[in-house]
C-alpha cells in the first residue's frame, strides 16, 4: 500500500500547517510530545506562578485536548478530494471547502487533486527552461518500436490522464505515474506490432492513437489504478535517424507514384466519359435511322398492298393509272414534243427547232417573257 503518495494532508496545500510547522509530507502529523510542550509553555505563561493546582491541571488537560480535537479541521481545495482514512482504511470521500475528521492518530487525510490534468511523455524529455518543442531530449530506448512488416520506427508521444477514483489511485498502485508510462509504452508497442509503416507514418495515426489509448484504458482498469486517460498524442512519427535519408527518397519516389497515377486517373476520367457519349449517340443516331427505314418500309408495304386491292377490284383501269403515274415521273421534267402517230405528211412539217428547245420555259423567240 503507498501510504506515503500523492495528496496533501489537513491544512497543507503547499502551507504551513496549524501548529506552525513548515510543509512536510501529506500524512505527517503534529507530534503529541510537541504539542504538549507547547500548551504547558502556555499555561505558565498565562497563570500566576504556584497556582498551578487541581483547577489548574484540569484546565491544562482541556486545552490539551482542544488544541488535539482542533487539529482534526483540514481544507480541500476546489480541484481536490479528501479522501479520510480510519485506522488506516478509507473511510470516506470529501468534497472541496472546510471539512473535520477525528484526529490522529485515529483519522487521517490525504486530497489528491482530481480535476487536475497530468501529463507523462514517452520517447523525450522536456527540458524544464525549454520554451520550445525542439529543446526535448530524445529518448530512444522509449521511442524506437517494431511494426507489423518488421521494420522501425522512431514515436515520441504524450499521454494525458486524470483521476477517476481518488482512493483506488491512493493505495491501489505505488507510484501511479511510472504505472501510466510503462503500460502506455507497452500498448503503443503492441499497436505498432500490429500496424503496417506506411499507415504509421501517414494516415493510420488517429486510429492508432484511438487504439493505444482504448488498451492503455484497459490495462489500468486491470490494476484498478483509478485513473481514466483523456487523450493519447503522437508528437513525432519519424523512420531512424540512420535511415531517414534514404526513407525521404522512397517517400519522394511514392510521391511521383501517387501524382503519374492521380494525372492518370485524370485523363481517365476525361476520356472514358467522352468516349461513352460519343458511343451513345452514335447508339441514338443508329436506332433513329431504323426506326425511320422500318416506318418507310411498312409505310411502302401498306401502299402496295391498298394498290394490289384496288388492282384486283379494277385491273385494266389500275393497270392504265399505274403507267401514267410512272411516266409523270419519268417524263416530268424532261423537255419533251408528242406527235400523234397520225400528224404526218403534209399537216406537220418535219422540223425540229433545237434552238427553242434550249430556251427556258415562258419566254419567247426573243427571249421575252410569255
Amino acid at each position: 500500500m503507498a501510504w506515503n503518495s500523492q495528496g496533501g494532508g489537513g491544512w497543507n496545500s503547499g502551507n504551513r500547517g496549524p501548529w506552525g510547522q513548515g510543509p512536510g509530507t501529506p500524512n505527517k502529523q503534529p507530534d503529541l510530545d510537541d504539542l504538549i510542550k507547547q500548551a504547558r509553555n502556555m499555561l505558565n505563561q498565562s497563570l500566576p506562578p504556584g497556582s498551578l493546582g487541581g483547577r489548574g491541571l484540569a484546565l491544562f488537560a482541556l486545552i490539551l485536548v482542544a488544541m488535539w480535537a482542533a487539529t482534526g479541521f483540514y481544507r480541500v481545495n476546489p480541484d481536490e478530494q479528501g479522501v479520510v482514512t480510519r485506522f488506516g482504511a478509507v473511510y470516506e470521500t470529501t468534497q472541496p471547502g472546510l471539512n473535520y475528521h477525528l484526529p490522529w492518530p485515529i483519522d487521517s487525510v490525504q486530497t489528491p487533486a482530481v480535476l487536475r490534468v497530468n501529463r507523462v511523455d514517452i520517447g523525450f524529455r522536456t527540458m524544464s527552461d525549454a520554451t520550445r518543442a525542439d529543446l526535448a531530449r530524445d529518448v530512444p530506448e522509449e521511442s524506437l518500436m517494431l511494426t507489423g512488416d518488421e521494420n522501425i520506427v522512431d514515436i515520441d508521444f504524450a499521454v494525458l490522464w486524470v483521476i477517476a477514483d481518488a482512493p483506488a489511485f491512493l493505495f491501489n498502485v505505488q507510484r501511479p505515474e511510472m504505472t501510466v508510462k510503462y503500460a502506455a509504452e507497452s500498448a503503443m508497442r503492441e499497436i505498432i506490432g500490429r500496424s503496417q509503416i506506411q499507415s504509421v507514418l501517414t494516415e493510420g495515426r488517429q486510429t492508432i492513437e484511438a487504439n493505444v489509448q482504448q488498451l492503455l484504458q484497459q490495462i489500468l482498469d486491470s490494476y484498478g489504478a483509478g485513473i481514466r486517460v483523456t487523450q493519447v498524442q503522437m508528437q513525432k512519427v519519424d523512420p531512424p535517424a540512420a535511415v531517414i535519408d534514404a526513407f525521404r527518397d522512397v517517400q519522394a519516389a511514392r510521391s511521383d507514384l501517387e501524382r503519374a497515377r492521380n494525372e492518370a486517373e485524370a485523363y481517365s476520367n476525361d476520356v472514358i466519359p467522352r468516349a461513352r457519349g460519343e458511343a451513345a449517340q452514335i447508339v441514338q443516331q443508329a436506332e433513329a435511322y431504323k426506326s425511320q427505314v422500318v416506318s418507310t418500309a411498312q409505310g411502302e408495304a401498306q401502299r402496295f398492298i391498298k394498290i394490289y386491292d384496288e388492282y384486283k377490284n379494277a385491273k385494266d383501269i389500275t393497270r392504265q393509272r399505274m403507267y401514267f403515274e410512272t411516266m409523270e415521273k419519268v417524263l416530268g421534267d424532261v423537255k419533251k414534243i408528242i406527235v400523234e402517230p397520225g400528224a404526218t405528211g403534209s399537216t406537220v412539217m418535219p422540223y425540229l427547232p433545237l434552238q427553242d428547245m434550249n430556251r427556258p420555259r415562258g419566254t419567247g423567240k426573243d427571249g421575252a417573257a410569255q
